[in-house]
């Protein structure tokens, strides 16, 4: 194999560090869209060329070519991957394939429950009012999910607020947007690298919602400031937010990252993004890189593998 098969392993670091960047300056639906379908693609990508390499390492031990009728001669001369890459690729495909079916496993547990906690809920409305302590807001997956909205957090924001607070929370909903969180989070399972992507779009969905809001509501500073309202009334609670994991509040995740809401706050004050055409045409460049790539290694590794089975 060339050595363009190890480039998949190495362009998620490239993907993390345009992240940022992207989930700033690219209008955050289709930021949130992009980064996700690059998470998963180059997740695949790198798995994929691991497998490959383990696959090459395999087939030199002696037992495993007399099974499947390989030459040793050829294999020997042809030497598809050095010993040491085809004992790293092994040993990093086992753990990547062990963390990303723990994720998955722990992101359907979450989702179920909050499916289970949805139902439960008193009412057939939407939304669900509750007297719980302090401020939270927060939608709920499920089928077909809930808001839930305490009244500490209603009587921190006015009835304006109130309204921008049931349309971001509404985007979430009805975008589905545990979804895109979910499936970068397993991405970042299986390749650690792009863990950045994961981030980015924690913080993506969340502008998606505030646009939505700013775009329902057509003001864009009083979106700011219920973010900013809804903040600090969280803040000022005693009581800890009660954000079941697979949940979405206005706050984002139940510990949202430093820094993130004056972000959001700050791009709410500005004019709405906008998407430059040569981030997008950077970001398809690499997408595309890494997948060609991939598609070389496995068609180098096929061909080995019919030239030694003919010999």
């Amino acid at each position: 194999m060339h050595l363009a098969v190890y480039l998949p392993l190495l362009l998620p670091t490239f993907a993390a560090l345009s992240a940022g960047p992207l989930a700033r300056r690219l209008e955050p639906r289709l930021a949130t869209w992009l980064l996700t379908c690059a998470g998963l693609l180059l997740a695949a990508s790198s798995t994929v060329v691991l497998g490959l390499l383990a696959l090459a390492g395999l087939v030199r031990i002696p037992l495993v070519a007399a099974l499947k009728g390989y030459s040793p001669e050829v294999i020997a001369r042809q030497d598809p991957a050095a010993w040491p890459a085809a004992l790293a690729g092994a040993v990093l495909l086992a753990l990547a394939v062990l963390a990303t079916a723990r994720l998955a496993a722990r992101r359907a547990s979450a989702l179920w429950s909050a499916v289970l906690e949805a139902a439960c809920l008193p009412g057939s409305d939407p939304v669900v009012i509750t007297d719980a302590p302090g401020a939270h807001a927060y939608t709920m997956p499920g089928l077909p999910g809930r808001i839930v909205i305490s009244h500490g957090m209603l009587d921190a924001l006015n009835s304006t607020g109130h309204e921008i607070l049931l349309a971001h929370e509404r985007a979430h909903l009805n975008n589905h947007h545990y979804a895109f969180v979910s499936l970068t989070q397993v991405a970042a399972a299986a390749n650690p690298l792009l863990q950045p992507l994961a981030i980015a779009v924690a913080y993506t969905v969340e502008r998606w919602a505030d646009e939505h809001a700013a775009h329902h509501t057509g003001n864009r500073r009083a979106v700011a400031e219920t973010v900013a309202r809804a903040a600090v009334a969280t803040k000022r609670s005693r009581t800890p937010r009660l954000v079941p994991a697979a949940a979405l509040g206005i706050l984002g995740r139940r510990r949202p990252r430093p820094g993130v809401v004056p972000r959001r706050v700050a791009a709410l004050l500005a004019p709405p993004p906008q998407s430059p055409p040569l981030l997008l045409a950077a970001a398809a460049a690499l997408l595309a890189a890494t997948s060609l790539c991939a598609v070389e290694a496995a068609h180098d590794l096929h061909q080995f593998l019919e030239l030694a089975h003919t010999h």
